[in-house]
């Protein structure tokens, strides 16, 4: 029996996240990934980049911008990276298959997680892992809320962190129900798509948002999201953070969240990310490698966005 009809999908809106997103797939194919990675593309990505992406063998699904009525949201300077990241909803249009997986294009797969497809799941239910909500850096912006005895990940630690994730109940703090949208597990419809993007432009709470898609999308699907563990989205500040949930071997899926991502990080500036960018670069200098004999001219475009030591 055949499984499910699936892909990986993610948002390309320019040309300056190339570099994670072919580090990303190279790494879907490094660990034997059965499922394609779709990538939807806004219209203003330019052509050069669209031809880097055929010529790796990604499929190209062109979608709209998707935002709220003007005036009604508006991120902090500091957060201004997710003023496209309303457009990610989009993953729920994709009903040409049963299952989608939505990932960001600031992470590496480090184990195969192909049974993400097969997860069983209600199909007005989404699959994700919790937000971090311990506010390390002490933002301002952040909501009074987000401290360390208030995040799920607190309440989980080795060795079964991964086997019993964190669970929500009526008496949790409320940044347990709070996901991170690095990886969201999906059902799509284009019911479903619709009923989001009514929500998007008639629900009250739209301008109270921190952090845009993924606020939506707690708020929606309340009740109704499977928490994942950890590990299918690692968030890199858990290894410093989460210290008691966290192992390396463990990981599925590596997200590089906050403002300083790999690529535009010079090697050895990085502090105490150092050590899981290297991962990145690993295999950066693997996709450099095949891609200066395969298309040189497109391995320019990429190398352009890449901060040099």
């Amino acid at each position: 029996m055949s499984g499910p009809k699936a892909a990986w999908t993610t948002l390309l809106t320019k040309s300056s996240y190339l570099p994670g997103l072919l580090v990303l797939h190279e790494t879907f194919l490094s660990v034997g990934s059965k499922y394609p990675l779709v990538v939807m593309a806004t219209p203003e990505l330019p052509q050069d980049a669209r031809e880097v992406l055929k010529k790796r063998g990604l499929i190209i699904r062109d979608v709209d911008r998707l935002q709220p009525e003007d005036g009604v949201h508006t991120v902090s300077e500091l957060d201004a990276r997710f003023g496209d990241t309303w457009t990610k909803l989009r993953a729920f249009e994709l009903a040409e298959y049963d299952r989608v997986v939505l990932v960001d294009s600031d992470m590496i797969v480090m184990k195969n997680m192909d049974e993400l497809m097969d997860l069983e799941l209600p199909s007005d239910w989404i699959a994700a892992a919790h937000a971090c909500a311990c506010n390390p850096r002490k933002f301002p912006h952040y909501p009074a809320d987000w401290i360390p005895e208030n995040c799920a990940h607190t309440s989980v630690a080795w060795p079964t962190a991964i086997s019993n994730p964190p669970v929500i109940t009526k008496d949790s703090p409320r940044p347990y129900g709070l996901l991170n949208s690095g990886l969201v597990v999906i059902n799509p419809s284009l019911e479903l798509a619709n009923s989001l993007e009514h929500y998007l432009a008639t629900s009250p709470l739209i301008s109270s948002f921190k952090f845009p898609d993924q606020d939506l999308l707690a708020a929606y699907f309340e009740g109704k999201w499977k928490v994942l563990p950890w590990c299918y989205n690692a968030l890199k500040t858990l290894r410093i953070i989460h210290k008691p949930l966290w192992r390396d071997d463990e990981i599925r899926c590596l997200h590089y969240i906050l403002a300083e991502k790999p690529w535009r990080t010079p090697q050895g500036s990085a502090g105490d990310y150092e050590e899981v960018h290297g991962w990145w670069w690993d295999r950066y200098y693997k996709l450099e490698s095949e891609m200066k004999g395969s298309d040189p001219e497109g391995w320019k475009l990429v190398e352009a966005h890449v901060a040099k030591a």
